[in-house]
């Protein structure tokens, strides 16, 4: 095991007003909300849904390729430095340059390498 998943991230043009929705539609709380990002978890200390500010959001039609869907999963990690090179030798390659932490699947999806919360327990341990 080299991560745990930490949130799906969601691109949308107003992360408050989504989080709200999902909020009310799975009875669960906003636990974290900063400009341009908000999650949506159980408690402050567990994984959950993330919003993301994305200008210019072009929404989705499924199951239009032209249109496709705008997501991806944050990984939570230890040590980013140590996950970079054994996400890479399964098969991610890596986005953005040389220090980023965004990563594609082997089929091109996206995914970011997070640093473990202090809330979480460390990784190999649930």
């Amino acid at each position: 095991m080299i991560g745990r998943l930490h949130h799906l991230v969601i691109d949308c043009p107003d992360p408050y007003a989504l989080a709200g929705f999902y909020a009310a539609l799975l009875g669960q709380p906003v636990t974290y909300c900063s400009p341009g990002f908000v999650v949506v978890a159980g408690n402050s200390h567990s994984s959950g849904l993330a919003f993301q500010l994305a200008p210019g959001h072009v929404p989705p039609r499924w199951p239009d390729p032209a249109h496709p869907q705008q997501m991806h999963l944050d990984v939570m990690v230890d040590d980013v430095a140590a996950a970079r090179p054994r996400v890479l030798a399964l098969g991610a390659s890596q986005l953005g340059g040389p220090g980023s932490t965004v990563f594609a699947d082997p089929a091109g999806h996206p995914f970011c390498l997070v640093p473990r919360p202090g809330w979480a327990a460390p990784i190999g341990t649930d």
